[in-house]
């Protein structure tokens, strides 16, 4: 073991990020007016925090520590045994994940300059924007469990923010809401593990935990099959799994660039994180495992299986973003940690540009239309078509991100992807294996779907706009006209993400395919999770799960051979759908039918949302509206108001023996004084 490294201005990298969201917070009241504050320094605070996270990769490169590096702030509270401090933890692990942040965040800011110039709250977006860098950051950075969550609760008030940023609409402030309460659910799951792990350790440092946990917990015990269930709850929420993830595909009610940030680099990938660091525990737990896998392939398939048939060009990619997040935990659940991570950052890659594309296409359509007459939702892929002609950057990009999510080689996708299936394969999960190829299958298909409508066949943008016939389609030709493409500082980002979608696979280049052997991220992140593989090495000595010891997939076959069949059939998946689609005649959204049968099924979703609606949501609407006729109203009002109609009465009565009249009071004393006799007498 070799002592940790010394790490390079570790503040910025929380210090840059929580300066920018407070001085665009001050310029929101200061100078709203002036748009050159947040457009100077949103997009550099993430991009100086950028700088100072590569000078750290490179100091622990060149150190090659394996030990983590903990930098002590200050201490945040002292109670008995419990002792909590604001404390970071620099290694491979959250070094990596901080470029990531960093990196793609950072893009996605300097897009948001062009996207959102002309929004009243330019200043106010930048202020949440950045924040949000600064939470995930802290996230990612915390080396005790609480730490984290404060990490995590604060990217789930971001999120809030951000989603329901035009809160003027009910509808998009209705979005806001119901992913913050539906994230509260996974919260407490997460709360709940604390308090378990901080009874059996006495302690809620990362590092301890990791430490005692193979000798103080049983393997498979209840005790640590709780903690570790508990926690998967909270991922379960933040990372909009089944059955939590409803939230996610309302939450494209915010600005698409935010959609980026919450898809590709924050805070639906906290929980594949929690659950890569928290390896140990997971290791020590197999039943844990198992459902971990379980939930991710059943989300993976329920998800693509519903993009399929949207047509909102946002909510698609939402749909693919659940499904691709069900890939990272089929990895993480079957032990392949670092198949996780590495699909985490090609998907931050590939989805960053596909959303950052959509946005594209989006700020095109609005700026197109002179917003005299109705031209029907910028959202829609129905309103699309042809837009390559009219927007070829866009559509180049948009289309090496679809490449790379399809898994087709040599694209970023191809290389991790197929690395989740062949390791769910390797270790016996047959059933898991399948369902990954499945899912692998419709991706490519629906991601086809939305290039074509989208940008090839006939344009059909601003069809109708309203008025006469005659006078619409001269509107629509005009407003089509307008379409172009989007400024350099729009398309810039894209380009540099289609880079990244196209070579990120890179750094880790099997030894069995026929390609020069690259092994750099497996290399770098093996200190962190060879601790959680030497527990997993022994639960599988012990019989329980663990490391598989299959060298073959399910189906008999080599590494190669998959890798070959995978990428070729994602290839003939696209030009199957290419070629069928290409030739159907689609009408514009106003103009189309809704889906019937099973495509119907699938265009509400499973009808999930209204499943819950009926189940959960009426039932208990109509236990708050009982509570508040009987408790508040009947009970808590009416017991006021009885006794303020007790003292009225009193009162009242009391006034009556007030006449101001001497013989009315010498009567009563008359009265009193014959009782008083009376009473004595008997």
């Amino acid at each position: 073991m070799s002592e940790a490294y010394d790490p390079i201005l570790p503040g910025l990298i929380l210090g840059l990020p929580l300066l920018g969201a407070a001085l665009n917070g001050i310029g929101a009241f200061a100078w709203r007016e002036n748009k050159t504050v947040p457009t100077i320094v949103g997009p550099l605070a993430v991009l100086g925090a950028f700088v100072v996270c590569l000078l750290n990769f490179a100091a622990m490169r060149a150190a090659a520590p394996h030990d983590p590096s903990l930098v002590p702030l200050w201490t945040w509270m002292r109670s008995g045994q419990l002792e909590i401090g604001v404390t970071l933890l620099l290694d491979q692990l959250s070094v990596l994940m901080t470029l990531i942040v960093t990196g793609v965040g950072g893009i996605i800011h300097v897009y948001s300059v062009g996207y959102m110039r002309e929004d009243p709250g330019y200043s106010r977006y930048f202020s949440y924007l950045n924040l949000f860098i600064f939470f995930m950051l802290l996230l990612v950075l915390g080396a005790n469990y609480p730490l984290m969550f404060v990490g995590w609760e604060g990217v789930g008030l971001c999120s809030y923010l951000l989603i329901g940023f035009w809160y003027e609409n009910r509808e998009f402030s209705d979005a806001g809401k119901k992913a913050f309460i539906v994230n509260r659910i996974g919260d407490l799951g997460f709360l709940i593990a604390m308090f378990l792990l901080f009874g059996v350790f006495g302690t809620l440092d990362m590092p301890t935990i990791f430490d005692r946990a193979p000798t103080t917990l049983l393997a498979g015990g209840v005790m640590v099959t709780a903690i570790t269930l508990f926690l998967f709850l909270g991922c379960v929420g933040k990372s909009a799994q089944i059955p939590l993830f409803v939230w996610l595909p309302d939450a494209m009610a915010g600005p698409t660039p935010v959609s980026a940030l919450i898809h590709a680099a924050t805070m639906v990938t906290a929980g594949v994180y929690l659950v890569a660091r928290s390896g140990v525990l997971f290791a020590l737990a197999p039943f844990t495992q198992a459902i971990v896998a379980s939930v991710g392939v059943g989300t993976a398939l329920f998800a693509a299986s519903i993009a399929v048939q949207q047509y909102d060009i946002k909510k698609v990619l939402a749909y693919s973003t659940i499904s691709q997040l069900g890939y990272m935990f089929v990895a993480v659940g079957v032990g392949a940690y670092t198949a996780g991570i590495f699909h985490l950052m090609t998907h931050a890659f590939f989805k960053a540009l596909l959303f950052l594309g959509a946005g594209a296409v989006i700020h095109a359509m609005h700026h197109a239309w002179d917003e005299s007459g109705d031209h029907g939702d910028p959202n829609d892929m129905r309103n699309y078509g042809g837009l390559r002609l009219r927007m070829p950057i866009t559509a180049a990009t948009m289309w090496i991100g679809t490449l790379a999510i399809s898994g087709v080689f040599p694209f970023a996708g191809f290389f991790s992807k197929d690395e989740i299936i062949w390791e769910a394969g390797i270790r016996g999960y047959a059933v898991l294996w399948g369902t990954a190829l499945i899912v692998a299958l419709l991706t490519a298909g629906y991601m086809t779907r939305l290039m074509v409508m989208t940008f090839h066949g006939t344009n059909r943008s601003f069809a109708k706009v309203g008025g006469d016939e005659a006078g619409a389609n001269r509107s629509g030709e005009s407003a089509r006209g307008r379409l172009h493409e989007v400024p350099p500082v729009m398309w810039v980002p894209l380009a540099i993400l289609a880079v990244l979608s196209a070579v990120g696979g890179w750094v880790q280049i099997p030894e069995v395919l026929p390609l020069p052997h690259v092994d750099l991220l497996h290399s770098w992140l093996e200190p962190v999770f060879a601790p959680a593989l030497e527990v997993a090495s022994g639960a599988a000595a012990g019989g329980a799960h663990g490391e598989g010891i299959a060298h073959e997939a399910p189906l008999g076959g080599g590494e190669t051979f998959w890798a070959v069949m995978g990428t070729d059939l994602a290839i003939l998946t696209i030009i199957v759908v290419f070629w069928r689609l290409s030739r159907r005649r689609y009408l514009p959204a106003a103009e189309s039918s809704e889906p019937r049968g099973a495509a119907s099924l699938l265009y509400h979703k499973w009808y999930v949302d209204e499943l819950y609606d009926r189940l959960i949501v009426r039932p208990l609407l109509a236990l708050w509206r009982g509570c508040w006729r009987i408790v508040d109203d009947r009970l808590i009002d009416g017991t006021v108001n009885g006794l303020g109609g007790v003292a009225r009465v009193v009162g009242w009565t009391g006034s009556q023996l007030q006449t101001g009249r001497v013989s009315t009071y010498l009567l009563v004393f008359m009265i009193g004084a014959l009782i008083i006799l009376g009473s004595l007498a008997f």
